[in-house]
């Protein structure tokens, strides 16, 4: 890890309050427009400090949704694998150069817009990707972190393009996030 992405880092875990939510720009075939998301430092601080060191840096910019399951959620954020323009039949593998975290489990459920880290088997897993829920999954509560809820652009969340089969995996070109921006 690079000694700027670790002070980055640091420095968001030791003030999470600069960091209150994210304003993603969606473009694809399917969506087009802004999220926003209220990050809940409160709740999940070393997964809001990540992600919010990963969006300072530009890492999520040009990431697909690579994974996006009709009536469930749409996942994006891998920054190693995911990056537009590159092969894309890895996406979901990987993660940022940042450190695993520990799971920061809540009493949050995951309630349609709700926003949580993606991670293996090992709850300890969790880096650099997340997912948006379309629907409630409550199956998931207590088993994965939320770290946010959308707060404006479900419209947006819903049309993004769907995958295919269980596993959701688009087809074709996905759409992506062309900007991630931290904002106060």
């Amino acid at each position: 890890m690079s000694m700027r992405k670790l002070a980055a880092a640091f420095a968001l875990m030791a003030s999470p309050a600069l960091a209150t939510g994210l304003q993603i720009e969606v473009e694809g075939e399917g969506a087009n427009g802004t999220i926003t998301i209220d990050l809940l430092e409160d709740v999940a601080p070393a997964h809001v400090a990540q992600i919010t060191a990963l969006a300072a840096e530009g890492a999520y910019d040009n990431v697909v949704f690579h994974r996006v399951i009709e009536g469930f959620m749409a996942q994006t954020g891998d920054v190693q694998h995911g990056k537009l323009g590159e092969d894309l039949r890895y996406a979901g593998r990987g993660g940022s150069d940042l450190p695993d975290l520990k799971a920061e489990f809540s009493d949050v459920p995951f309630d349609r817009g709700v926003i949580g880290m993606a991670r293996s088997q090992s709850p300890d897993s969790a880096n650099s990707q997340f997912f948006i829920m379309f629907a409630p999954g409550h199956f998931l509560n207590g088993q994965y972190t939320v770290v946010g809820q959308v707060t404006d652009g479900m419209d947006v969340v819903d049309a993004i393009k769907r995958g295919k089969g269980q596993n959701g995996s688009v087809i074709g070109q996905p759409d992506l996030m062309k900007s991630v921006t931290v904002i106060e």
